[in-house]
């Protein structure tokens, strides 16, 4: 087939390329590109000409046997992140995102301050941390003792526990956990199915 063909092939077909165009591939994108990005997480890293492996996190090097340590970067027991990928398809384009508030700073990384309320929930939570850590059981009010030297991770929550602070000053530098963007391997899922789907319309 000749170049003149394949422009006459294309006129004839011209209105069922438009419609894929215009409404079925904005969700077929959509669908391919959330599947991607979320699969990012499974594999702990970002996908683009390889896998980019994602810094492991302090809970995961505190060596705490804690249900949460055993999560890998950006996962937890909701998936919360994981699942706030969304796709929005419009006519001729579609719309990839992440919404939660603190998905920006985990996918491009940088420093942020925050100032959180000391409530008692926190100090009963820092406690827990602190048990979790040493691999020591707390039940009830009666807590067995802990030893004088932690571990510095629990001496970190220990401090929250007991503080006299009302208010936290708290300054972190988040290390750039990249998830949602552009994407060698992405770009040429993408690329293959629009051809897929061109071909069969064609009935090359």
């Amino acid at each position: 087939m000749d170049a003149k063909d394949y422009i006459k092939l294309i006129e004839v077909h011209k209105k069922e390329l438009n419609e894929l165009m215009r409404r079925k591939l904005p969700i077929i994108v959509g669908r391919i590109a959330k599947d991607h990005y979320q699969d990012n997480f499974r594999k702990g890293g970002f996908v683009h000409n390889g896998l980019q492996k994602w810094p492991v996190t302090m809970r995961q090097r505190s060596g705490s046997k804690s249900a949460a340590a055993k999560y890998g970067p950006l996962l937890s027991k909701n998936k919360h992140l994981f699942s706030s990928i969304k796709y929005m398809p419009r006519e001729y384009r579609v719309k990839v995102s992440n919404e939660v508030p603190y998905a920006a700073i985990h996918n491009e990384g940088g420093t942020i301050t925050t100032h959180p309320t000391v409530t008692p929930k926190m100090r009963k939570m820092a406690w827990a941390r602190v048990y979790a850590i040493t691999g020591i059981k707390a039940k009830g009010k009666k807590k067995n003792k802990l030893p004088k030297e932690l571990p510095a991770e629990a001496k970190k929550w220990k401090w929250l526990a007991l503080t006299k602070k009302a208010k936290l000053d708290i300054k972190a530098t988040i290390p750039q956990r990249r998830f949602l963007g552009e994407s060698a391997e992405l770009t040429k899922k993408i690329n293959d199915k629009i051809e897929q789907e061109v071909t069969k319309i064609l009935k090359l």
